[in-house]
């Protein structure tokens, strides 16, 4: 087997808050008003991620794994989590603020749902002026103060409302209330799961004036009510590769291509790209592969040199 980047056929979703962004933007192929998100990796069941390119087309990435598990997810991915992609990728647009909520921690979503926990980071591709984040609690808060809010609907008068740009990054611990505010699109790196607890939706109710499930109850053992420092500062340094969220989820990076940097790794772990601006080439024995802002690629472990080339901006991802 040659192995090469996989890339795979985004899972667009439609959304109550979403867009057209992820068209306009991240060159997605919908025709669709509302399309909240793009699921680029995903292992979660029900939205398996296929592969849309190369020798393993049409193969979904499970698959892919069971032929080749560590020389796609690399020994230390194996050792932690055996077969299983422990992440899930997405590109997000907010046309409306998403509803308030939160994630539950590993132990909680393996009791309850049998699910990995929902850590999270955000980076904010584009952002309208005016645009904010909601995220964590201005002060520490508790149970009672909580409720109280939550049932004068005025939940907001507590939490943190942050103005963003693009190149702003959020680092979601779970417990952490959030929301993304309208008129924003953001890369989100998380681990898999899909296990959201919605606490407010903003009053919004459909055509039927029926409102969205709000999970009021299990999230009061979920919260944390303690305020936390979520923004996160990093620095950029042309043609290199800089530090950018270490958890023990996931590690960030980020590259501000300006010409042509070398990439090299051990075999551990897989390496996933998110294009965030620009163009850029993956250049490995001579052969060359293009792709643009918008565009998703897992590079297997076994790869562990080559070259980038163009005018882009990259969050290089492992575990």
């Amino acid at each position: 087997m040659k192995f090469y980047p996989i890339t795979f056929s985004p899972i667009l979703k439609d959304r109550i808050w979403g867009g057209t962004k992820l068209k306009s933007y991240l060159h997605k192929n919908s025709d669709s008003q509302t399309t909240g998100e793009s699921w680029e990796i995903s292992t979660v069941p029900g939205d398996i991620s296929v592969v849309n390119s190369g020798l393993l087309k049409g193969k979904n990435i499970n698959e892919v794994i069971e032929l080749y598990p560590e020389e796609i997810l690399g020994k230390s991915v194996i050792v932690q989590y055996g077969k299983q992609f422990p992440l899930l990728f997405k590109f997000i647009d907010a046309k409306e603020d998403l509803s308030i909520q939160l994630h539950p921690n590993d132990e909680l979503a393996k009791e309850r749902h049998n699910s990995f926990g929902k850590t999270e980071m955000w980076y904010v591709i584009q952002a309208d002026a005016e645009a904010r984040l909601v995220v964590g609690f201005k002060k520490n808060s508790n149970q009672n103060e909580y409720l109280e809010a939550l049932e004068n609907k005025n939940l907001v008068s507590l939490l943190n409302e942050y103005p963003v740009k693009q190149g702003d990054v959020f680092f979601l611990e779970t417990g952490t209330i959030h929301a993304i505010g309208a008129g924003v699109v953001v890369a989100e790196i998380q681990q898999t799961s899909d296990i959201t607890y919605r606490i407010y939706d903003w009053d919004r109710v459909d055509d039927n004036g029926i409102g969205r499930e709000l999970h009021t109850d299990l999230a009061l053992d979920a919260i944390n009510f303690n305020t936390t420092d979520a923004k996160m500062d990093y620095s950029e340094v042309p043609n290199e590769s800089s530090k950018v969220v270490n958890c023990p989820y996931f590690n960030t990076n980020i590259i501000a291509l300006q010409d042509q940097y070398s990439w090299k790794r051990t075999k551990e772990s897989f390496t996933v790209f998110m294009c965030t601006n620009g163009q850029f080439e993956v250049i490995i024995n001579g052969e060359i592969m293009q792709y643009q802002m918008g565009d998703t690629i897992l590079i297997p472990a076994i790869i562990d040199s080559f070259t980038l080339k163009g005018k882009a901006t990259l969050l290089e991802i492992s575990i």
